[in-house]
């Protein structure tokens, strides 16, 4: 089992490099901006991060998308628990406006 500090760690450098690769591309028309888009990257990264910190969680089951400050959650839960707790870790994550919760709980 990976260590949290692991773990954060390495969620820590998959958002430096997620930053590095997009700080290059151009934005098109109807398209968020690059500093929203870096916004949304961060978000998604402390929410993760929340995720590995927890016991409960599972940062590997479960992803996180987010636009424009709402975080969209999917994957799989192992119960009706650990959704719950998944929601609640993303909704208490600074800068979050809203989540929607997609994750369905493996019987």
């Amino acid at each position: 089992m990976l260590n949290k500090s692991v773990l954060t760690l390495a969620l820590s450098a998959a958002l430096v490099a997620t930053l590095g690769v997009t700080s290059g591309c151009a934005v098109t028309r109807k398209q968020e901006t690059v500093g929203a888009y870096v916004d949304d990257a961060a978000l998604t990264t402390r929410v993760k991060a929340k995720f590995a910190a927890d016991p409960t969680v599972s940062a590997m089951s479960i992803s996180v998308e987010t636009l424009k400050g709402t975080v969209q959650l999917s994957g799989f839960a192992k119960s009706t628990d650990e959704k719950q707790m998944a929601e609640k870790l993303a909704r208490e994550t600074s800068g979050v406006v809203a989540v929607r919760n997609d994750i369905a709980v493996r019987p």
